[in-house]
């Protein structure tokens, strides 16, 4: 055959960006925004990006440089998704949660040029802004203003986001990307290790990613989309840019609250929403507990959901599905594809099956669980443990100026997770650990995720989480760590916990140590941050004469 080569007409670069161009022209008038009292058409988020990525360029904001923003989900953080990257910047969203040291070292790290930030972290990162050292640049800093909140100075800022907005070019020509490979985004990973990474993502990755999010979760026109997912986790799994794909209504929603989850659902008809169990757990564990009046669809990952958790949110009228994915991947890699034919299985059954991460999504290439040292993949037996490992081209360009990092994770033509888990008969994963999480006791491997599934079907549990303590004998038993439910007649006593969990698994695996606690330590998109309570363990020192 004649060889064809590509041309300017056939191989413009893969970018989510235009998906906004396009919900101006398909779904002008539609309702894009809703926060409080405050609603946007797609056509006026269209123009507002454009005039901010118009100001950020008038001020000296160059393509490739990072804009960083730390905010919760109000609608200047929904907009920076596209006017930052409008501007040819890369966006940095910053956890709203870290204290004013760890977002120090990412301004620095990131080598930040300009911060948006939120009027209630206006002292988090002028505290931040302190710790840069003397010869480091400061970045600008740009105010945003919320009505909801009460008025702040904005002595120390050049500009607040509105006047920024006010000032731009309604008709500016924004930077299209001249390589589909180049960075559009910088995400820092969660912090459920003490040393968070830079991960970098480019426009291709985001537009494979947010396609393949909207095709696998089944999301149709015009959804009514629910912000309980933090926009700056994985820039909200990608379905900041979805809803613009598909002209869906954004409701933004500063800060969770089971109560107030359930009062803009009926009001607004919200029919998908996205978090971590620790969302579905906060739902479930609320006041009211009579069902909806119509399904929401809701997405949860970041851990496995515990089959106890899953029963009671599908009682009251949710329709969740679990999917799997990592900052790494930009959003959803794996979900539990469901069959219509389970569900007819009981309910303890469906919420087995339910809890399984599933099959890789149409955009990613290969995964598989493999033998972390030979990288041959285990047996499909659903018990022979492995590392789960991915290929495809929504995965991160790699970990920025860490050469150490991107050689551990880049191998063998995989990416290697750090995740523990099977693969099942019937080609289903099934995540059991993440690598460091495992715990060793008397030579066996214990998953700490099936200690916490039993631990969350008690019926006083309210959050759950199993690390690893010392033992003089063993080397390493279980150690849980729990919060109870509100409102106890009876609160239940360690030994009480421990009785419950021998009848409901193997004894090698029953916690020798349980310790209630008020709260347990969380990054901001609900995931428990483990090292924290693995040193609390340690401190404990040594189990003495623990037997099984």
């Amino acid at each position: 055959m004649e060889e064809l080569k590509p041309g300017p007409a056939n191989s413009s670069p893969l970018t989510p960006l235009g998906f906004l161009d396009r919900a101006a022209t398909a779904y002008g008038d539609y309702t894009s925004i809703i926060y409080n009292n405050t609603t946007f058409t797609w056509s006026q988020t269209h123009r507002r990006c454009l005039q901010l990525a118009s100001s950020l360029s008038s001020i000296g904001i160059r393509s490739g440089q990072v804009v960083s923003v730390v905010a919760p989900n109000i609608p200047a953080m929904y907009e920076v998704h596209f006017a930052v990257p409008f501007a040819g910047a890369v966006l940095n969203n910053i956890n709203t949660r870290l204290d004013a040291r760890t977002i120090s070292v990412i301004l620095r790290h990131g080598e930040s040029k300009l911060v948006f930030v939120d009027c209630a972290s206006r002292s988090l990162v002028l505290g931040a802004i302190s710790l840069l050292p003397p010869e480091t640049q400061r970045p600008i800093l740009i105010l945003i203003t919320d009505d909801s909140v009460e008025p702040t100075s904005s002595e120390g800022f050049f500009d607040t986001y509105e006047g920024l907005v006010r000032k731009g070019d309604p008709n500016f020509q924004w930077i299209r990307p001249k390589s589909e490979w180049d960075p559009m985004i910088l995400n820092y990973t969660s912090g459920t290790t003490s040393s968070p990474k830079g991960v970098v993502h480019c426009h291709q990755a985001t537009f494979v990613m947010t396609i393949d999010s909207l095709i696998d979760c089944a999301i149709p026109r015009h959804p009514v989309y629910l912000w309980t997912l933090n926009l700056f986790h994985a820039n909200g799994w990608s379905f900041s840019w979805g809803m613009a794909a598909v002209g869906g209504t954004n409701i933004c929603l500063r800060k969770f609250d089971a109560t107030t989850v359930f009062t803009l659902i009926e009001r607004h008809g919200v029919t998908h929403m996205c978090g971590a169990p620790v969302v579905l757990s906060m739902l479930t564990n609320s006041a009211r507990q009579k069902p909806l009046r119509s399904p929401v669809h809701v997405f949860t990952g970041g851990a496995p959901p515990p089959a106890a958790v899953l029963h009671r949110t599908e009682a009251l009228g949710f329709v969740v599905t679990h999917v799997y994915g990592m900052t790494e991947t930009g959003g959803v890699a794996a979900s539990c594809a469901w069959k219509p034919e389970w569900n007819l299985l009981p309910a303890t059954e469906r919420a087995r099956l339910k809890a399984r991460q599933g099959v890789r999504t149409i955009g990613m290439t290969e995964l598989d669980v493999v033998d972390p040292d030979s990288g041959i993949s285990v047996e499909r037996d659903g018990s022979t443990l492995g590392e789960v490992v991915l290929r495809g081209g929504c995965l991160t360009l790699g970990y920025l100026k860490d050469s150490d990092a991107n050689s551990k994770c880049f191998k063998n033509g995989w990416f290697y997770t750090g995740d523990v888990g099977v693969m099942h008969p019937d080609g289903y994963l099934e995540i059991k650990d993440r690598s460091k999480d495992v715990i060793i006791s008397g030579g066996e491997n214990l998953s700490s995720v099936e200690v916490e599934s039993v631990l969350y079907s008690h019926p006083a549990v309210s959050e759950a989480a199993a690390v690893a303590r010392p033992d003089e004998f063993w080397g390493e038993t279980p150690c849980a760590f729990v919060r109870l439910k509100e409102g106890l007649e009876k609160t239940p006593t360690e030994k009480e916990i421990m009785e419950y969990c021998r009848g409901r698994m193997p004894h090698f695996m029953v916690p020798k140590t349980v310790v209630f606690k008020e709260d347990l330590p969380k990054t901001s998109t609900g995931k428990i941050q483990k090292f924290l309570l693995r040193k609390e363990a340690n401190d404990m020192g040594s189990l003495k004469h623990s037997r099984l």
